[in-house]
């Protein structure tokens, strides 16, 4: 929690501080971290934001028993809203097109770490082998607003939800007449529209090793969203080991991509919140090869050993670090 307060703080800063005379602003605490909502123009909206990503964490909750995927995870079935039906479409289609590097099936596996209940473990490897073959979006079977999970699966839509919720809360905004706004949920960022004086958006990219400060800044006008997946967001260490909450879908256990994070830029806050897990969970050679492949979204990946690559359109927002630019 330490670490998302500093990011937040971190945030603040490089947009140029949160004066009163500025937007209408608040924070609050939702879907397991921390979030700032920021509106110019009718500060009564900022109020209904809140509202609305309370009401989608609870419908997205694998925790809270009033919510449509705690319902789907222990029925197997359930009629659900249709922003749950959306979401679920989009997480089973972005699964498909990462070839299960994304995968929203995993929560037998995060339950097995002990992510969920903030009591991780190390599972043992026959654990992880018995739980792999209900894992893979081909048990998610949707009919309109009706689900159905076979095999044993179950959903955690940890790696999607927040990139659903902000493009939401934008959408909102938008549909209500502002013309800028932010928003920022966890490693979540989003922009609608241009700042009234004409500045640029300047969002830090943390640094791994030091998540309170940035190691990178990205620079644009307009509205964009970026999301940020790192192995520093939530781990623990065992017997001398980290281990940290982005597992591969394939091997149940977190990625050993070689990456320590991916920043994904893009125009679809579902879309960016999703790839971003998906490029961590590939590493930087498969990342890119996905990127030369797609056309929707720009990246920015940070190794383990410290080293920074962005592609063609991100690096021409990158600033403040050096880095190598992957062309297509």
């Amino acid at each position: 929690m330490k670490k998302i307060a500093a990011l937040m703080l971190l945030l603040c800063l490089l947009l140029g501080g949160c004066a009163k005379s500025g937007p209408v602003e608040t924070e609050i605490f939702a879907m397991d971290t921390y979030m700032r909502i920021r509106v110019w123009g009718d500060s009564g909206l900022v109020s209904d934001v809140c509202d609305e990503i309370y009401r989608l964490e609870t419908l997205f909750s694998v925790t809270d028993e009033k919510g449509e995927i705690f319902a789907l995870n222990r029925d197997g079935k359930a009629a659900l809203s249709a922003e749950t039906a959306e979401l679920l479409a989009k997480a089973a289609a972005l699964s498909e097109r990462t070839g299960g590097a994304f995968d929203p099936t995993v929560y037998p596996l995060v339950r097995a770490w002990g992510f969920t209940a903030d009591e991780q473990r190390v599972p043992a490897q026959d654990e992880l082998s018995a739980l792999l073959p209900s894992v893979g979006v081909e048990h998610l079977q949707l009919n309109g607003t009706e689900a159905v999970l076979t095999g044993g699966a179950q959903l955690d839509l940890g790696g999607i939800a927040k990139g659903y919720t902000a493009q939401k809360c934008l959408l909102y905004l938008e549909n209500e007449g502002v013309q800028t706004a932010m928003v920022s949920l966890g490693g979540n960022v989003q922009t609608l529209g241009t700042k009234p004086d004409g500045s640029a958006w300047v969002i830090g990219i943390a640094d791994p090793n030091e998540p309170s400060e940035a190691v990178a800044t990205l620079t644009f006008t307009g509205s964009m969203a970026l999301v940020t997946s790192g192995g520093y967001q939530r781990c623990f260490e065992k017997d001398g080991v980290r281990y940290h909450h982005i597992l591969d879908p394939e091997t149940g256990l977190p990625a050993g991509s070689g990456l320590a994070s991916v920043t994904v830029i893009t125009s679809d806050g579902t879309t960016a919140d999703a790839l971003s897990t998906a490029l961590f969970v590939m590493g930087l050679e498969k990342g890119a090869e996905f990127w030369r492949g797609s056309d929707d979204f720009e990246a920015v990946f940070i190794t383990q050993e410290g080293k920074i690559v962005a592609t063609e359109g991100a690096a021409a927002m990158l600033g403040g670090c050096e880095f190598e630019v992957l062309a297509r």
